[in-house]
């Protein structure tokens, strides 16, 4: 049984001359194109504009809605699993709006090689500073891990978005979780891209797993995007980077460099303090 398989960040690069329509139809038509590959990854937002908030209530969609079904019928024809980034979802109107009665949220889905959603995660941390997110949106409350198989190797993943990459504490409840890899999708800017890059290696370091950062490129809505996705290693080496353009990055991950290094240096296993007093950790946990 292999521990190794290939993942694929597509590093989505828009301006603001592109409808939704249009750019649903040219993300899923370069999913259809890619070669051999087991897993891929959409950046947060890449359909409805990561600072495009004044359109996001009026392009809102349920999971159910048309940006994931196309997501769903390319997963199913290649077999892959496909993490379709993030989209702004919208509630039905006899589900729960929220604490704030919005009814909309940041929220990352997760398909499986049948096309179905397998996991949905709602971000917890709005990015916005009282404006944009906070504004708009409703927080989400609950961490995503799920079992996956990938090339017959059973792993578990773990979801978080963009400006979660600054809260290790989501992140280290995600590795308690049992999290092996960790998918972040973001549309984090220019300006602060050294911050993304650092963050995401300081995350692979703390919690000892694969970290997979899928950012946006092109400008929209007056806003930069910064690029540099990027692969980090459970020991966080940097193992493959893009730059600012729009692209594709594909790298074959070991699975078993998680318990190597995990069981290589055991830091995980000298916590003091614990989120919440919950159980130490242990890598046979497989909570969440």
């Amino acid at each position: 049984m292999t521990s190794l398989f290939r993942a694929t960040l597509l590093q989505v690069g828009y301006g603001d001359d592109e409808s939704l329509a249009d750019r649903v139809d040219r993300v899923c038509a370069w999913i259809g194109s890619l070669p051999d590959t087991d897993l891929v990854i959409l950046p947060e937002l890449w359909a409805h504009g990561g600072f495009a908030s004044g359109t996001w209530a009026a392009q809102a969609e349920s999971i159910d809605g048309t940006t994931i079904q196309r997501l769903s019928r390319v997963a199913s024809q290649k077999g892959i699993w496909l993490h379709g980034g993030s989209i702004i979802e919208r509630a039905a109107a006899d589900e729960d709006q929220g604490p704030d009665g919005r009814g909309l949220w940041n929220t990352s889905v997760l398909l499986d090689p049948a096309g179905a959603v397998q996991l949905t995660y709602r971000k917890i941390h709005r990015f916005g500073f009282g404006e944009g997110e906070p504004r708009l949106l409703e927080a989400g409350q609950e961490i995503a891990a799920t079992d996956a198989v990938l090339r017959s190797r059973h792993t578990r993943l773990g979801l978080a978005t963009c400006y979660d990459l600054r809260f290790p504490e989501l992140f280290r409840q995600l590795t308690e979780a049992s999290a092996e890899v960790l998918l972040v999708p973001a549309a984090w800017p220019l300006p602060r891209v050294e911050h993304w890059r650092l963050l995401g290696r300081a995350r692979a370091v703390e919690n000892q797993a694969w970290v997979l950062q899928c950012n946006t490129a092109g400008t929209h809505s007056g806003t930069t995007m910064g690029g540099h996705s990027q692969v980090i290693d459970p020991t966080g080496e940097v193992v493959a980077e893009l730059g600012v353009d729009e692209g594709s990055l594909t790298v074959d991950l070991d699975l078993d460099l998680v318990a190597q290094t995990r069981h290589g240096f055991p830091v995980l296993a000298d916590r003091r303090i614990r989120i919440g007093g919950g159980p130490s950790f242990t890598p046979e946990t497989n909570a969440g």
